[in-house]
């Protein structure tokens, strides 16, 4: 009988530890796999019609998952930063759908060839930003960096929502940039959807985000970032002979 009451407790522990662990998991109701075909469709209009309500979102990137909200949404822009526990002095990059939106919220000054060189692709390029910009993006700041991440999914969201997305990275600041949407698990329950297109690469290159660069001052750039793709960045700039400044 000590041997069974003995066997008992210690299955009784166990089921309470499976208990509590999982409690600690958050429900997966509003994790979305994304599928090809036709249900792709509905699914960017799901992603849209969230923005456009002002929630906060995940999605997949050419690089990592990122939370996006409606750039000119001022309490979705609030909700970021609350959710990713990120300092308010960051700034937040916006995300466009073509290289022709990168002219209405940035003053561009590098040639157009050499945007659609660049974009779409893992680069955020900083501009000097324009007076149709939110003003409470990033308001101890005149620049804003600019991204077209290369992924149709995030591309159509942003299209049907018709403005820019304020896009980071899907994890609590300071915490490694997420490959699949189970590396921030923690963050499901403050999302409206989280869109999962499994994981992203086994190249751990890719949690290095998008390289980022400041191009605000007419033939020069500085290095934000390095990013994912600095080498081929840097040769394609020093090409249309623009050059490295502090």
């Amino acid at each position: 009988m000590k041997i069974l009451s003995s066997a008992w407790k210690i299955i009784r522990q166990m089921s309470n530890v499976a208990a509590t662990a999982a409690s600690n998991i958050l429900p997966m109701s509003n994790v979305v796999p994304l599928w090809g075909g036709s249900a792709l469709v509905s699914h960017v209009e799901k992603a849209a019609s969230a923005l456009q309500s002002g929630h906060v979102i995940a999605m997949p990137t050419d690089t990592i998952y990122g939370v996006a909200a409606l750039a000119q949404n001022n309490e979705a822009i609030e909700r970021i930063y609350e959710i990713k526990k990120r300092s308010s002095s960051k700034p937040l990059a916006i995300c466009v759908a073509e290289v022709d939106d990168v002219y209405v919220w940035g003053e561009v000054t590098v040639p157009h060839s050499l945007l659609t060189s660049l974009l779409p692709g893992p680069v955020t390029l900083v501009f000097k930003r324009t007076p149709l910009l939110n003003p409470a993006l990033n308001p101890g700041t005149d620049l804003v960096g600019i991204r077209i991440p290369d992924h149709a999914f995030i591309r159509n969201v942003v299209k049907l929502c018709g403005s820019p997305l304020a896009l980071t990275s899907a994890n609590i600041s300071s915490k490694e940039s997420p490959l699949s949407v189970e590396e921030f698990h923690e963050l499901w329950g403050k999302l409206h959807t989280v869109f999962d297109h499994g994981h992203l690469g086994k190249d751990q290159f890719r949690r290095e985000g998008s390289t980022i660069v400041d191009l605000s001052q007419p033939g020069a750039y500085r290095l934000i970032r390095r990013g994912s793709a600095y080498e081929q960045t840097t040769e394609l700039l020093h090409q249309y002979d623009i050059t490295l400044i502090d």
